[in-house]
């Protein structure tokens, strides 16, 4: 199941386009732009649509055209922009499409289709299990101002996933209706971040970690799920303490256009490059933070004498959580071989500058050995039992370097790069702070 984030922030947005509070300012100055939360998944199916979803699907390079079901939570303007009916039918197309939600959110929706239009609305209460195509979904109970739904959805696969906006902390039926669910991932709302006395039917941190918990405690959510908060608004704190606070609940936050690969069962391999400084290594961590155990390998060589290289580990770590395990080693291929928790590895450039030093290979030139690691590598990287990220450097888009040991350099990484790339199921380049995807 792919799932694609066409936005993931409150009726407001997030910055607020009116507000100058440190949040906004800084939302702003990153250029984190979050819109009304919406998802595309598998280009099938629309979960909510608010006003600027449509556009937001343009932006990051979809079309909504071979849609065939729109599931609306709720009647509210950030989850429900009927003109999209409208534009739809100057597109002239064809195709049935299926409105499914609250009736009072369908009911907002009739002015805006043409007697001739092939559009049709199915009211859906609390409870109700339905088959759109072969995806199953059921409508459960949400707590919040007007009637609201979340989905329970699965595919023919047997991948599923939950639906959770909006709503405050979920009803004792909701919870019940879970138990024993073992979502492949959960998207659930987070409004308010440490502001507790917003009196709305919407969570705030203490309380989402609240709601985690009980979905953890009935087996909901395990640790293979991956929990996104959505919905997020400018009172939460700034990102980087937001990721943090998220930790806590084994969630994260993703950005706006993110594509999510959601699967039963997937040895997953992912594999995160792009230039220095550009977000890889804090994009990778976010990608297994709904784990709760992961194996940490850092395999750059500590450099005692360098204080920005102090610095920077010293950066990484604070990053991690504390149930994370970090191993400082570049022999990696036993620990994917005997791995039971997914592994992050930072990154394949210090690795292979690790093995280069081991054979001695910058002074013999002798790059035997240094093959015969790569080949091992990329061996154990297909192997691996286990969800894997590694971190990569793309080093080869710039002048050719003036030596010859930095020619090797740069030939050997985008070497090892391509290996690794082929044998991933998806492939992430990151630049400006911005994931591309180039393979999913």
């Amino acid at each position: 199941m792919e799932l694609v984030m066409l936005g993931t922030g409150a009726a407001d947005g997030w910055p607020n386009p009116f507000c100058t509070c440190p949040s906004c300012l800084a939302a702003l100055s990153s250029e984190t732009i979050r819109g009304h939360t919406a998802a595309l998944v598998d280009n099938r199916i629309l979960l909510d649509c608010g006003p600027e979803v449509p556009r937001a699907a343009s932006r990051f390079g979809r079309t909504l055209a071979h849609v065939e079901h729109i599931l609306l939570t709720h009647s509210h303007p950030d989850h429900l922009g009927p003109m999209a009916l409208l534009f739809r039918s100057w597109a002239s197309r064809t195709e049935p499409l299926q409105v499914l939600g609250p009736p009072d959110a369908l009911a907002l929706c009739r002015d805006w289709v043409g007697p001739d239009d092939s559009v049709t609305f199915t009211p859906l209460e609390t409870g109700q299990s339905i088959m759109l195509g072969t995806y199953r979904v059921r409508a459960l109970e949400a707590a919040h101002e007007v009637p609201t739904l979340l989905y329970d959805i699965t595919d023919a696969s047997g991948t599923r996933i939950f639906w959770a906006t909006d709503t405050g902390p979920l009803p004792e039926s909701t919870v019940d209706a879970l138990a024993d669910a073992r979502f492949d991932a959960v998207f659930l709302e987070e409004t308010f971040g440490y502001k507790t006395d917003h009196g709305t039917g919407h969570h705030d941190l203490p309380s989402f970690a609240e709601t985690v918990t009980r979905l953890r405690n009935c087996t909901a959510i395990t640790d293979r799920t991956d929990v996104v908060a959505v919905h997020l608004g400018h009172h939460n704190p700034v990102e980087n303490e937001l990721s943090e606070a998220l930790r806590f609940s084994g969630a994260r936050a993703v950005p706006d256009g993110a594509v999510l690969e959601i699967g039963v069962g997937q040895s997953h391999r992912t594999l995160v490059t792009g230039g220095a400084r550009s977000g890889k290594s804090t994009y990778a961590e976010g990608l297994l933070a709904g784990y709760r155990n992961v194996t940490y390998i850092a395999t750059g060589d500590p450099q005692d004498d360098d204080p920005d290289w102090i610095e920077r580990i010293a950066s990484h770590r604070a990053r991690r959580p504390s149930t994370w395990t970090t191993v400082e080693t570049s022999d990696v291929t036993e620990i994917f071989a005997a791995a039971t928790t997914p592994i992050l590895l930072d990154c394949l450039g210090t690795w292979l500058t690790a093995r280069l030093d081991r054979h001695q290979a910058w002074a013999t030139k002798d790059l035997s050995a240094v093959h015969a690691d790569i080949d091992r590598l990329a061996d154990a990287w297909t192997a691996c039992p286990v969800p894997i990220v590694a971190v990569t450097n793309e080093v080869g888009s710039g002048v050719v370097p003036d030596t010859k040991s930095g020619r090797l350099f740069r030939d050997l990484l985008g070497l090892v790069n391509s290996r690794i790339a082929s044998e991933s199921e998806s492939v992430v380049l990151m630049t400006a702070g911005l994931p591309l995807s180039l393979r999913v």
